[in-house]
């Protein structure tokens, strides 16, 4: 059996989770979230936990297990505690600023960057001196502010010999010596 599939979800106090047609809707104080269950997996609510079973051990059937024991799981984290990442833009120029969900990036093109979030994610922007800019997103949906961080990591990911670009706040980037290392 899924080692993951089988563990108990808990509902925090304040969250309230609803099951119909096999969508399962989680609701607490930072927001409300829905999602699909394939049918080959049976979902019960009770005593404040969420249990999954499946019906069979076939590989589609283990797979769905796990997998939606811990979409389930991240729903009902998000809505009662949330989700934050960091970025943070490395290099000489490289700026940020929000105007509401609107961030404007100036990431060394001849052109600033406008990006347009979601009404679902919460953004701020810090600047100070001689530190590198941050941007920090805030969001009860995991999936969505991945994508979101993803893409604006795509517009100018870290490179390994000076560590420029758009990083995680903590990411370690792999650095390599430049041409007058390997010349002898």
């Amino acid at each position: 059996m899924s080692r993951i599939g089988k563990l108990p979800i808990s509902i925090p106090a304040g969250v309230t989770v609803d099951l119909n047609d096999n969508f399962i809707k989680v609701k607490g104080p930072k927001g409300e979230l829905m999602q699909y269950v394939n049918p080959l997996i049976s979902v019960e609510i009770e005593n404040g936990q969420i249990t999954l079973n499946r019906n069979s051990d076939e590989k589609q059937e283990r797979a769905f297990h796990g997998l939606y024991r811990s979409l389930i799981n991240n729903m009902v984290v998000g809505v009662s505690e949330g989700y934050k990442k960091e970025l943070e833009l490395v290099g000489v120029g490289y700026r940020a600023s929000n105007n509401g969900n609107i961030i404007e990036l100036s990431l060394g093109y001849t052109h600033a960057i406008f990006i347009q979030l979601p009404p679902e994610i919460k953004v701020e922007t810090k600047s100070e001196r001689n530190k590198n800019p941050l941007i920090l997103l805030e969001s009860c949906d995991k999936q969505l502010l991945g994508q979101v961080c993803s893409k604006i990591r795509s517009f100018r990911k870290p490179e390994p010999y000076k560590g420029k670009g758009v990083k995680f706040v903590g990411e370690v980037i792999r650095r390599k010596s430049g041409k007058s290392a390997g010349a002898k």
